[in-house]
């Protein structure tokens, strides 16, 4: 063998370290958070479904190209319970931006709880995406400058993985040629050489780019974790006050569940921009006293009591009736006294026998309802307030519900809510932005409603029904329609209860409301919503 001739082996073991990189250079992620199948479909189907998410990573695209990696990776951070965040050193050095910024979300105070908000739920986690869009672009342009050095430091790395390819290359045309002793020609050494010089260069050029890289990912990380926290922040407040917009409005978990993205897209905003959507808060506390009420309310009470009185309900017999029972002499007088409803019994205030027919709020809809009360709050808002708190009545009661808007003679609107059918969300919205205009007449409204529980009767022999009048007018009714009136009333067992807003003396002695009613109350202070809780124990 020649002793300048170079070996097979010599090669090798210069080459060495470029030939572990050639063989399989170590995996670099584009996704700055771990993610299982289930999680990223998840975020493909939104992404889809979501024009808002499209739009902007269209726009973050202007100025990122991995624009839509960053939103699937803030995405992901919202929507998995446990967000797994890859390690800087595992990342594709142009995904170190996204890693940084994510990164910085996931380190904000407020983040855990927003994820509370958004974990499981694809929507609330595209919304929190969409809330953050005006930050993401802030420290995206604060990051243009580590962008560009990790855009370098890619191909960099990709040049330098290239170069470790061709010393492979190179190598194993040498071993081809290689004689029987493991001497090769050369050529072929020095190609080798070549290919180890350039590798060598080129890994040189891809260290300097990547320190480049994190220096300036360093002169950026300030700005950005400041933007992360304030971008969050802001987050978390937008997906709490649409979900308790949504709870105002009765829109439960499963039903959203059930929602398309694009519809519950489409109900959110109708939501937030509609006539009520100030009073949200309002309609919410409305609701919540009304469910506290009925937890609290028990069938059958004996109430308070108050006294004693006479009677034969065996249940409220005061003790001293009893113990002639104790007697054989006294037994018969027990007995005769029972009969004749004479026994002794403690007398009570509790609340009335609750209705099983339909429950009907009519609420009126005349201008005069625009007028606001204490705190800015109109009687439109108070009264559709109340009257969606008493569809949640009934329908925890499995009673029918149905809401009748009215305003002068002949103008009304029926929204019939069956019990063996969900209340479907979009015509609860209906029913509560709906508003007529004009006077105020009672007869009419209160007509239908009798119809309806004459009609509810006559199909399913349910009586008791409960109709609730909302109103700030105190219009005069007929002498010929107060009998058919009196006659109803008297046919199908229902109640009236009268609710004057704003209006102490619609509720007065001697008024309509009064002569019409079984209870009657007036409502001054529009901010109180336990002013009307005694309905809720009643109805």
């Amino acid at each position: 063998m020649n002793g300048d001739a170079t070996t097979l082996g010599e090669l090798a073991g210069r080459a060495g370290t470029w030939l572990g990189l050639s063989a399989g250079p170590p995996e670099r992620h584009t996704s700055a958070v771990a993610a299982d199948r289930f999680a990223r479909f998840a975020w493909r189907d939104t992404y889809e479904q979501s024009a808002g998410l499209r739009e902007l990573a269209a726009e973050l695209t202007e100025c990122h190209p991995h624009a839509t990696d960053l939103l699937a990776d803030v995405f992901l951070a919202a929507y998995q319970a446990v967000p797994g965040l890859r390690e800087r050193a595992e990342m594709d050095p142009t995904r170190l931006v996204n890693h940084q910024i994510v990164t910085a979300l996931v380190e904000s105070a407020d983040f855990a709880g927003l994820r509370r908000e958004t974990a499981g739920d694809p929507y609330a986690a595209a919304m929190a995406v969409l809330a953050q869009g005006a930050a993401l672009r802030r420290m995206l342009a604060r990051s243009r400058d580590a962008q560009a050095r990790a855009e370098r430091a890619g191909r960099a790395r990709r040049a330098a993985e290239g170069a470790a390819g061709a010393v492979g290359e190179a190598l194993r045309g040498a071993a081809e040629g290689a004689g029987a002793d493991g001497t090769v020609p050369a050529p072929a050494a020095d190609a080798v050489q070549r290919a180890i010089g350039e590798a060598e260069t080129a890994g040189a050029a891809a260290r300097q780019a990547g320190q480049a890289a994190v220096r300036a990912l360093a002169a950026a990380a300030g700005e950005v974790r400041t933007a992360a926290r304030t971008a969050v922040a802001a987050a978390t407040r937008t997906v709490r006050e649409e979900a308790a917009l949504l709870r105002a409005w009765g829109v439960g978990p499963g039903e959203l569940e059930r929602m398309p993205f694009d519809e519950r897209a489409r109900l959110a905003e109708r939501l937030r921009t509609g006539r009520l959507a100030r009073w949200a808060e309002l309609i919410g506390r409305f609701r919540q006293m009304a469910d506290g009420e009925r937890a609290r309310k028990v069938e059958n009470t004996t109430g308070e009591l108050i006294g004693v009185t006479l009677g034969d309900d065996l249940s409220r017999v005061i003790p001293s009736e009893l113990a002639h029972l104790g007697l054989p002499a006294l037994r018969a007088v027990f007995a005769a006294r029972y009969a004749a409803g004479e026994l002794m019994l403690y007398d009570s205030q509790g609340e009335q026998r609750t209705g099983r027919g339909a429950v009907i709020a009519c609420v009126d809809t005349s201008h005069s309802m625009y007028a606001d009360g204490p705190g800015g709050i109109t009687r439109e808002a108070w009264s559709k307030g109340c009257a969606l708190a008493l569809l949640d009545q009934a329908r925890a009661a499995r009673r029918d519900f149905v809401g009748i808007l009215f305003s002068a003679a002949g103008r009304l609107r029926v929204f019939r809510f069956p019990a063996d059918q969900p209340a479907g969300t979009a015509q609860v919205v209906e029913f509560a932005e709906t508003f007529l205009g004009g006077g105020t007449d009672f007869q009419h409204p209160l007509s239908a409603a009798v119809g309806l529980l004459a009609e509810e009767f006559d199909d399913a022999a349910r009586a008791r029904g409960d109709i609730v009048l909302i109103t700030d007018d105190a219009c005069e009714v007929s002498e010929e329609w107060t009998r058919g009136w009196n006659e109803a009333k008297h046919r199908l067992d229902f109640r009236l209860f009268g609710v004057a807003i704003g209006v102490p003396d619609a509720a007065g002695t001697g008024s309509v409301l009064e002569a019409l009613c079984d209870n009657v109350r007036s409502i001054d202070d529009l901010t109180d919503v336990h002013a009307a809780a005694d309905l809720f124990r009643t109805i």
